[in-house]
């Protein structure tokens, strides 16, 4: 709340109507679970559970869904009228993919701006990203799954805040997915998400993800996150990191129609790192730009002695 109600009707709403929702309360402390089981409509399905955090809320969600696929958004997300028809549009065009997901931007739309940084390439394009050591940048509210195959592959893993990315590179290394070329989400940006009050904290967890990565890709054995998180730190850029909490502060700022605070915002953004402003800037313009996700993998093999001791000798090169 305040937010699920828009969400839940934007789903309801859709175009295509015969679907199934799963709703999970994750031990929520505001109206939120009273509103779900206010609603009436036959295709909603609610259950309440005590607070276990998003990985394990997720895995339930696969376990729970009796469809083929699964089709999923956050509680403050926004639901464009045609998202399920397209979709199934797709799914019949490519029955035997492991994942879709769409263009998507940022919520309300016409009061921010920008959208939101997808890797666009072909299955075997995102492959070929993986393979050399790059996480994809997969909108997670846009997403489709396989619900089979995604079982298959161990589901979520670990509660760091980049459950997805983990789910993106396993799944990219060994089924297709296919990108949908049009926004069918509104992604909402607000400051009690959990992206915006745990930026660093994020960071470092997409740097373990992409040491994952790196270690399947090259046959070494993963140290825990614990063991590594005070390396990881290290390959955590300020300036960067800085200029994402100020470019969403001033969406957020934009959203709540602070103009003077969103500029505000913007400025120290362009401060912080001119280059990835400008890069942002043009992003808007350029048509399918190839993104990534995370750092240059040569980072990590600076490092290889610290993140893989003992197993140094066969970092070289990486997979192509």
């Amino acid at each position: 709340m305040p937010y699920l109600p828009e969400a839940l009707n934007s789903i309801f709403r859709q175009s295509y109507s015969d679907f199934t929702l799963i709703a999970i309360d994750d031990g929520s402390t505001d109206a939120s679970l009273e509103h779900l089981r206010s609603v009436r409509d036959s295709r909603l399905r609610v259950y309440s559970q005590p607070n276990r955090g998003i990985t394990s809320t997720l895995n339930r969600i696969l376990e729970l869904t009796t469809t083929p696929w699964l089709v999923r958004q956050d509680a403050d997300d926004f639901a464009y009228p045609q998202r399920l028809e397209r979709t199934l549009e797709f799914i019949r065009r490519y029955p035997e993919a492991g994942m879709f997901h769409s263009a998507a931007n940022y919520y309300p739309a016409g009061k921010c701006v920008g959208r939101f940084r997808n890797t666009t390439a072909s299955p075997k394009g995102l492959r070929a990203l993986t393979r050399a050591g790059y996480l994809l940048s997969i909108c997670h509210p846009a997403v489709t799954l396989n619900v089979l195959k995604t079982r298959e592959l161990g589901g979520y893993r670990f509660d760091l805040s980049v459950e997805d990315l983990d789910l993106w590179w396993r799944m990219a290394l060994t089924h297709d997915i296919h990108y949908i070329p049009e926004v069918t989400v509104g992604v909402r940006t607000n400051g009690g998400s959990t992206c915006s009050r745990n930026l660093k904290r994020n960071s470092v967890g997409a740097l373990f993800v992409q040491y994952l990565l790196l270690s399947a890709l090259l046959n070494l054995v993963p140290r825990s996150y614990d063991e590594v998180e005070p390396v990881l730190e290290t390959l955590v850029s300020v300036p960067r990191l800085q200029f994402r909490k100020n470019i969403r502060n001033m969406n957020i700022h934009l959203g709540d129609r602070h103009y003077w605070r969103a500029t505000a915002s913007g400025v120290r953004a362009f401060l912080w790192s001119p280059p990835a402003f400008v890069q942002r800037v043009l992003y808007e313009f350029r048509k399918n730009p190839v993104v990534t996700y995370g750092e240059n993998p040569s980072r990590f093999l600076r490092i290889s002695r610290r993140l893989w001791p003992g197993q140094s000798s066969v970092l070289f090169p990486l997979p192509r």
